[in-house]
């Protein structure tokens, strides 16, 4: 979901004021996809990286999640399951709580799946996975041979979750940013110049519609 800080300073508002619009349409589009119906869907909110940015930036947007969680509680009653991808370690006690309660509380569900990348890092996610094999093979309880795709994909954050299908990048960039860098081993990508907080229903309707014209070989012919 990027761009939000350049919507903000294109309008001389602080960049936190960004964040906000920016998390009025993750609702918004969560929302559309559930309409759509669409089985699984997931929002980039927070990178590894992210906790570089300047301390004002980041205790804002600790406390945007923190009140933000309070709303996306409102799928538990849709059947929709959320998931979070990523360690919850860093974050305070009150996030984590409610991440912990939300994905407990929304584990039955079997609609769509909403999955919020927070704290989230593509190869995090891959040294994540790989360290828990490395602690089956050292406990004797599986054999370094026995690894496979399908285990270690089974080990990331995303689970049991299919591979990704296609990919938005909004706000200009052309760039993957450490986003289920496995997971998008063959992805579509589709990129748009606008920014997230303008990101509306129609322009994910024309991404799904160029979507629909690929062709996926997946290395075939």
């Amino acid at each position: 979901m990027d761009g939000n800080g350049r919507w903000a300073k294109k309008r001389g508002l602080p960049r936190t004021f960004g964040h906000k619009e920016g998390a009025a349409v993750f609702r918004k589009i969560g929302d559309y996809c559930r309409k759509l119906g669409i089985r699984y869907v997931t929002f980039y909110a927070f990178s590894t990286e992210n906790w570089k940015r300047p301390a004002d930036e980041v205790a804002a947007l600790m406390d945007l999640f923190d009140s933000y969680l309070d709303d996306v509680e409102r799928y538990a009653g849709r059947n929709t399951r959320i998931v979070f991808l990523g360690s919850k370690a860093p974050f305070r006690q009150s996030i984590r709580d409610k991440m912990l309660k939300l994905e407990e509380n929304t584990r039955h569900c079997d609609g769509m799946t909403l999955m919020l990348a927070m704290n989230y890092g593509g190869r995090d996610d891959i040294v994540h996975a790989a360290k828990q094999a490395a602690e089956l093979a050292a406990g004797g309880f599986i054999k370094p041979e026995d690894i496979t795709e399908e285990m270690l994909s089974g080990m990331l954050y995303t689970g049991d979750a299919p591979d990704v299908d296609l990919v938005i990048r909004p706000s200009g960039e052309y760039r993957l940013s450490n986003f289920l860098i496995w997971q998008c081993a063959y992805a579509e990508y589709y990129f748009s110049d606008v920014l997230w907080p303008d990101f509306k229903a129609s322009d994910l309707d024309k991404a799904l519609a160029e979507y629909a014209e690929r062709n996926r070989r997946f290395g075939g012919v």
